[in-house]
């Protein structure tokens, strides 16, 4: 009988540890606990993924600011060496300011679009606890060294353009490793709402980015980098003791395994085992896997059954086991899944939309109001507020209807009038302003939360893969990365056209991209349609 050593985490040992000294009496269901762990986990990371890239968009407006006519405050001493620079920072002190900093958000989100293709590749193939927790680690570095430029004086547009480059590609580490993750744990049941749910870690992370960044932009604009990038580094550190990517790794059985169907059940409640150890052994001429007595699986080919490795450098037991070995998906592949192409060109607008306000947004409220950086900042986080709404309905609809694409479709239709109308009357009070960076938080965001996450999520298990082949991550890394090119043209296109052409055709530049996204979806949702119409008939 062979030992099958798992790759658990320290923290988990020592909770399992600790629970089994001190109540060894105690029952509870073990699944529910770890799943509950994991979306709190995977919540925590991407959130400092996101709270890490919006400082930027907030220090903007005191990067080109004119020093000329303000006064340097008290605890900042004017000498030769700062004294045109006290307050703005070279080279973002001219006329050209808008399309340098507009670099520095393609320099970033270029490098994270080229790097996440390789990365979903890399995701499928290595342990996504190491993955995660050296990519967090990474992000961290990355934003703290931009954050050093004020501390040690430096006004290299290259260093800044290298440092975001290198944070971009260490960010793409987050999105394929997540979504991974959580697909791994939960079954397809309501998987719109949950992930709608989930998914507002991506506006919470964009608060947190904005109001921190806000707490110290015009103070030390340098803090604004250091410190969500400290914290960024620590919640590395607390994945890599906690996560686990998959439920084989503790002893759970996950959702809906494929190629085995359920022989024997005893003593238990939930889909955990109580041991540490999984066996295989050799039972009557069958493959079987034996959790120590609690449960037993027989493959539905027993002269192929196998169990193998996962990832490196620690065995571990994947969430499939069927004939041969299983082989993560190729690009190819994954691109003639049904829908992938579809929802990855779509997904290249309504990012860019998304991205435009992500980093241009607190900028645009400050040019058209009277509003302080500061204000501009934290008024930018309702954008996000609402997204966190419009994920969560996109969710739900697409549950309740089963039509991801009419969900998605719907509202992009809604958001072009939104954007029309915040343009024209958006500045006119505070009032009005917040109303409609709720509402059109809500549509932008909806869309392509729905369509990075449940959606992803479901073509990554298309039925067309049959059941030899991973491609969530792949999948997700296609879609995502589709996307994040667009996310960094819109922010290089907005600082561009918003220098030679006015706020005015930025935001006709955003219908025109949201309306791209709608008829990119239609035979999408043709289909959708269609399979409603049929379903309501046989009914």
């Amino acid at each position: 009988m062979t030992s099958v050593v798992k790759d658990v985490p320290w923290g988990l040992q020592a909770i399992e540890w600790t629970s089994s000294r001190c109540c060894p009496q105690c029952r509870f269901n073990r699944m529910a606990w770890h799943r509950g762990g994991i979306l709190a986990l995977t919540y925590l990371g991407y959130t400092c993924y996101h709270m890490s890239r919006k400082p930027i968009s907030v220090v903007k407006n005191v990067l080109s600011l004119n020093c000329s006519s303000l006064s340097p405050p008290p605890d900042i001493p004017i000498n030769d060496t700062n004294r045109d620079t006290w307050c703005d920072w070279a080279p973002f002190d001219t006329e050209d300011a808008p399309a340098l900093l507009g670099t520095l958000d393609s320099a970033f989100l270029f490098a994270y679009a080229a790097a996440m293709f390789l990365s979903g590749f890399v995701a499928e193939r290595v342990n996504l606890r190491y993955f995660l927790s050296f990519g967090m680690l990474g992000s961290g570095i990355s934003c703290y060294l931009f954050g050093l430029a004020r501390s040690y004086n430096i006004h290299s547009l290259w260093y800044f353009v290298l440092v975001q480059a290198l944070g971009g590609v260490f960010q793409t580490s987050g999105w394929p490793g997540v979504v991974t993750v959580v697909g791994n744990w939960f079954g397809k049941g309501k998987r719109g709402f949950i992930f709608g749910v989930w998914n507002s870690h991506t506006s919470l992370g964009n608060i947190l980015g904005s109001l921190i960044a806000a707490e110290f932009v015009e103070i030390d604009w340098g803090l604004s980098f250091m410190v969500p990038g400290a914290v960024m580094g620590f919640a590395g550190f607390i994945l890599f003791l906690f996560l686990a990517p998959n439920p084989m790794t503790v002893g759970c059985i996950p959702p809906g395994p494929l190629g085995y169907r359920k022989l024997e059940v005893t003593n238990s409640s939930d889909e955990c085992s109580c041991s540490d150890e999984v066996e295989r052994a050799r039972v009557g001429g069958d493959d079987r896997i034996t959790y120590r007595g609690m449960w037993r699986y027989q493959d539905l080919n027993p002269d192929t059954a196998s169990i193998h490795s996962e990832t490196s450098p620690m065995l571990s037991i994947n969430r499939r086991v069927s004939s041969g070995d299983e082989k993560a998906i190729g690009f190819i592949g994954a691109m003639r899944i049904p829908g992938v192409l579809e929802y990855s060109f779509s997904l290249f607008f309504a990012k860019l939309v998304s991205y435009t306000f992500l980093y241009w947004l607190p900028k645009y409220i400050t040019a058209s109001t009277k509003y302080s950086a500061t204000l501009s900042a934290d008024l930018s986080t309702l954008f996000d507020v609402g997204g966190i709404a419009g994920a969560i309905a996109a969710g739900v609809f697409s549950d309740y209807s089963g039509m991801s694409a009419l969900t998605c479709a719907i509202m992009l239709l809604l958001a072009v009038p939104t954007l029309f109308i915040y343009d024209y009357i958006g500045s006119s009070s505070l009032g009005v302003n917040v109303v409609l960076l709720l509402v059109a938080g809500l549509l932008v965001n909806g869309p392509y939360a729905l369509i990075t996450t449940a959606v992803s999520a479901e073509l990554g298990t298309h039925p067309s893969l049959g059941e030899n082949s991973k491609a969530l991550a792949t999948v997700t890394a296609i879609i995502d990365g589709t996307g994040s090119i667009g996310a960094a043209v819109g922010p290089l296109l907005a600082g561009l056209v918003s220098r030679w052409a006015g706020w005015h055709n930025v935001f006709y530049m955003l219908m025109a991209a949201d309306v791209l996204a709608l008829l990119l979806l239609s035979r999408l949702v043709y289909r959708d349609i269609r399979l409603f119409a049929q379903r309501r008939r046989t009914v």
